[in-house]
């Protein structure tokens, strides 16, 4: 009987959890030794300094991957009824992260293929989704918890609230000046408006990813949380470098070493999700069958 058993409800995976964390692991690896080792500009034809199209290209399949595996590993999470955070959950979050490889995708095309700034492109319709999901998903998970933070925890929030805001208006308070007049006027009026958006979900995110962190703190998913938590930071630093750069470096070329933290966030968000599968499916198992006199 018990025999059967395991091997009717043995799990239908490729790998093992450490097996997909140690692979998560080896490509964030990767990625940071990639955008290291090529991250040099060369000489251009018209005698500007870029970066190779093949090491752009490169930075473009790492984040891609990265999103796409943390998009399934998150909808195989809604799919099992064993999951301790909610299914509704992880369908939010895992719906969130295939938009924002398709958001990726979109991007590279504009930059490369067309050889266009994206400061406004179709992939902005895909990020654009992507956070208003990952906020549904997260909000869900906090209110599926009783929040009985102490005062110096809620302090905690708020710093890291205000710290976010500040910082996110010092890099932003330029927008677009340097490139004003390169721009389609269409271009000029929605970028502020993105720009805006991406801050504030930013912030938001941050101070949800931080009460996240706080409340799961100890608990029996505590580590996948913290997973999530720190994929939200890892997403807001990369997001803050992005907005820094376009707004305040002259012609700026995607491919400087904090936009690895893209291709983290998304490692961290898949970390997450085989972290609470394997916890859930673990804590669902109970021993069947009668015991023997």
């Amino acid at each position: 009987m018990s025999s059967a058993y395991n091997k009717l409800h043995r799990p239908k995976i490729m790998f093992s959890t450490q097996s997909i964390v140690l692979v998560n692991l080896g490509w964030g690896a990767l990625a940071l030794l990639y955008f290291l080792l090529f991250s040099a500009r060369i000489p251009g034809p018209d005698g500007m300094e870029r970066r190779a199209d093949w090491y752009v290209i490169g930075t473009n399949i790492f984040e891609a991957i990265a999103y796409l595996s943390a998009g399934v590993l998150c909808l195989r999470n809604w799919r099992s009824p064993q999951i301790v955070s909610g299914r509704n959950v992880w369908l939010a979050i895992g719906i969130g992260m295939l938009f924002y490889f398709l958001g990726g995708i979109f991007f590279g095309y504009t930059e490369i293929v067309l050889k266009e700034e994206p400061i406004v492109s179709l992939g902005d319709v895909f990020f654009v989704i992507t956070y208003l999901l990952l906020g549904i998903g997260m909000i869900l998970a906090v209110a599926s918890r009783r929040l009985n933070l102490e005062t110096w925890q809620w302090m905690i929030v708020l710093a890291i609230g205000a710290f976010g805001s500040t910082l996110a208006w010092l890099v932003s308070h330029k927008a677009q000046e340097i490139v004003q007049a390169q721009i389609p006027t269409w271009v000029e009026t929605i970028a502020p408006m993105l720009s805006l958006f991406y801050m504030v979900s930013d912030v938001l995110l941050l101070i949800t990813a931080t009460t996240l962190l706080l409340a799961f703190w100890g608990g029996k998913v505590s580590l996948s949380w913290r997973m999530i938590a720190i994929a939200a930071f890892s997403l807001y630093i990369a997001d803050m470098w992005f907005q820094y750069a376009t707004n305040w470096i002259p012609n700026y070329q995607s491919g400087e070493i904090l936009e690895v933290f893209w291709v983290w966030s998304g490692v961290l968000f898949g970390m997450g999700a085989v972290l609470e599968y394997d916890a859930s499916l673990n804590r669902s198992r109970r021993p069947i069958g009668r015991k023997r006199a």
